[in-house]
């Protein structure tokens, strides 16, 4: 009797104990909890992330992981709300598609006016513009003349000296798909970017930023890629030149987004969005010069001469239908 009582009251101390942890954890403030970013920028902006959170009170507070652009879309797509991030930053044409197939986002609340109609669960965070450029010293080894147009990458003087960014991999190289198409139509784009992919043979990279590495390091003379990386370049005095395509300098933007998980929904993720935009931009305009909001100002840095748009409202389907251009 006595074992069984003994036995009794430690069940009774044990539901007890499991109630009053359930009922903590049940109870426990999100507030408390760190806030999951998930972002496919590029290391500066991610270095702007950083910064503005932690000198202003988020150190600690946040969990910041990077993706490429299409394993985040993927994963944006495929878990919907389930996802892990709070907040993310991604290509807005993602973002627009994973809202509308999935629900996924929050209304932001922001001070800030866009100087753009944008979907309310969106706010811009930076501006994507594809260049070509080139490194000076690779060019002239190679007797190679500068090319004045996206058209003149297909040139079979350029083989073996170009780099360019996978399609299906990074979404820099979408920017470069966009220009062809929108000044050439369908048919002739698909013509030279298949010439272009001969030139650029093994020189296809994963990352918007691989063209710009090799080119640096002279292994090609030729790369289309990320403008703001090769005007930063040079300025910093390296070997590095670009044009402005007689294209256009097509673009794309990238947006913050606050995923909608109901009554779990993290309250910093709001309060750390309004931080990087509010104590952000300068610095991001400093390597993004473009103006994404009222009041802001280029800070007389070097923009492209000649922006232009893709005339169809940009989707995760619509680069699904030019990634096929090149299979």
């Amino acid at each position: 009797m006595k074992k069984k009582t003994l036995v009794a009251i430690g069940l009774t101390i044990s539901a007890l104990l499991f109630g009053a942890c359930s009922s903590s954890q049940a109870e426990k403030d999100p507030q408390d909890d760190k806030v999951v970013i998930y972002t496919n920028a590029d290391e500066e902006p991610v270095e702007v992330i950083k910064n503005v959170l932690d000198q202003n009170g988020y150190q600690d507070q946040y969990v910041l992981q990077s993706f490429g652009t299409s394993e985040l879309g993927s994963k944006m797509l495929s878990e919907g709300t389930n996802i892990e991030a709070d907040l993310v930053t991604m290509s807005t044409f993602y973002l627009t598609s994973a809202q509308d197939s999935k629900k996924m986002f929050k209304p932001v609340n922001t001070t800030l006016e866009p100087l753009d109609t944008i979907p309310n669960y969106t706010a811009p965070f930076t501006v994507q513009e594809g260049t070509i450029f080139y490194n000076t010293e690779a060019l002239k080894e190679k007797g190679l003349p500068i090319p004045a147009s996206l058209k003149d990458l297909a040139k079979p003087v350029y083989k073996g000296a170009l780099s360019i960014s996978d399609i299906k991999q990074s979404s820099t190289a979408w920017l470069l798909f966009q220009a062809l198409i929108d000044n050439y139509g369908e048919k002739e784009a698909k013509e030279i970017l298949a010439d272009i992919y001969k030139n650029t043979g093994d020189h296809l990279e994963a990352s918007g930023s691989g063209p710009i590495k090799k080119v640096r390091l002279g292994e090609v003379a030729i790369g289309f890629g990320l403008r703001h990386q090769a005007v930063k370049d040079k300025n910093e005095g390296l070997p590095i030149d670009y044009v402005e395509p007689t294209e256009g300098t097509y673009s794309l933007t990238e947006s913050l987004a606050l995923v909608d998980k109901g009554e779990a929904t993290n309250p910093k993720a709001q309060k750390m969005l309004n931080t990087i935009l509010t104590k952000g931009r300068n610095n991001l305009l400093e390597i993004y010069p473009s103006p994404l909001y009222q009041g802001e100002e280029n800070q007389d840095l070097d923009t492209a001469a000649k922006n232009k748009i893709f005339p169809q409202t940009l989707t995760a389907e619509l680069l699904a239908e030019h990634q096929k251009l090149i299979d």
